[in-house]
């Protein structure tokens, strides 16, 4: 039985426990992956400790209909109360299920987090880029010394692959380069541009369908994609680059006068997050760029997602899907924990 603590229950906690759910028999006969949620604790809902295991669908319908966890009647040695450091240090959760809402310009308290849980002998599946992009190496390495698990796969391309397939599927492979789509907003707004929209306009409907935040900074300016960036040379690039060293430039100053002329010349303006090894230095960037329409990037529309690796032996390879949405960073959640259930089986002789 694997004993997991949420720190922070929003919509990807929830929507992990929505899959624990459904797929709690799946996951059991096909992984060993039984799961037991014994913690909760949240900012703004509340917290609850029970180390028998919380009924996972009550604590759903509660927090949708209350906007809480502690109105849950837990069992005899149940707690309420607790900060998420207590929840950490002192629950016997096994795995911390890492979602809260993190200062991606600090990292915290994502990286507070995750460094506490490893000191206890904790694992941690988070979807917070902050940790990834800023303390990697740190982080992994006091993982690996306490020996235990730090899954991570919903921080690039949210369910989509795009951290694990490379480094299981195209081992062996020396990729020279990676560059990618890896913002949705801004490549439905550049998509809308293509029809003739403004870039205000545009903006403007992408925040209606709910793919733009009120305050867009982040997506516009290029600041998703470049943490993104960082932690594609941290882990697929071995490098340990800092978000800061990735040059950024969004699409705030995209006309749609240079997305049509784009279109005239048989190109595509795309806004590109690339990491390259150029003679042994990793170096990335993050700016809008002509691409060719025979790039495989450029058929890539709305807010959709995708990436290619540059392989020495296989070649180019693409890989797209969807790069948010709760489900499927919920997703995201689920493989990492299948990946940890797997590293705490004996290998099969």
């Amino acid at each position: 039985m694997v004993n997991i603590a949420f720190i922070g229950f929003g919509g990807v906690g929830q929507a992990l426990a929505e899959i624990l759910i459904e797929r709690k028999e799946n996951l059991s006969s096909a992984y060993g992956l039984d799961t037991r949620v014994v913690a909760v604790a949240d900012m703004m809902k509340g917290s609850i400790y029970d180390p028998e295991g919380l009924d996972v669908g009550q604590l759903l319908q509660t927090v949708r209909t209350e906007g809480t966890v502690e109105g849950i009647s837990g069992g005899p040695q149940a707690k309420k109360g607790w900060s998420s450091m207590d929840t950490i240090i002192h629950s016997n959760a096994d795995v911390i299920v890492e979602v809260t809402f993190t200062d991606v310009k600090t990292g915290e308290p994502a990286i507070s987090h995750c460094r506490t849980a490893f000191e206890n002998r904790k694992s941690v599946v988070t979807t917070n880029k902050g940790p990834v992009a800023l303390a990697y190496k740190e982080l992994a390495k006091l993982a690996e010394e306490q020996g235990v698990f730090f899954g991570f796969e919903g921080t690039v391309m949210s369910g989509t692959p795009a951290l694990r397939m490379p480094v299981e599927t195209l081992a062996g492979n020396k990729i020279t380069e990676i560059k990618g789509i890896l913002n949705g907003t801004t490549n439905f707004i550049l998509t809308e541009m293509e029809k003739g929209f403004s870039y205000e306009e545009s903006l403007e409907k992408a925040q209606q369908l709910g793919y733009a935040e009120a305050d867009p900074t982040s997506d516009v300016e290029g600041y998703d994609a470049r943490y993104k960036a960082a932690i594609l040379a941290n882990y697929l690039m071995g490098e340990s680059l800092s978000h800061t060293e990735v040059e950024c430039e969004g699409i705030s100053g995209v006309t749609v006068d240079q997305v049509q002329e784009a279109l005239r010349e048989g190109k595509k303006l795309r806004l590109l997050a690339r990491v390259r090894n150029e003679e042994g230095t990793v170096k990335a960037s993050v700016k809008p760029e002509r691409i060719d329409a025979d790039d495989p990037l450029s058929g890539v529309t709305g807010a959709t997602n995708a990436i290619v690796y540059e392989c020495d032996l296989a070649g180019p390879i693409l890989l797209t899907g969807a790069g948010a949405g709760l489900k499927e960073t919920g997703f995201s959640l689920l493989i990492d924990l299948i990946h940890y259930q797997k590293e705490r089986q004996p290998a099969k002789i």
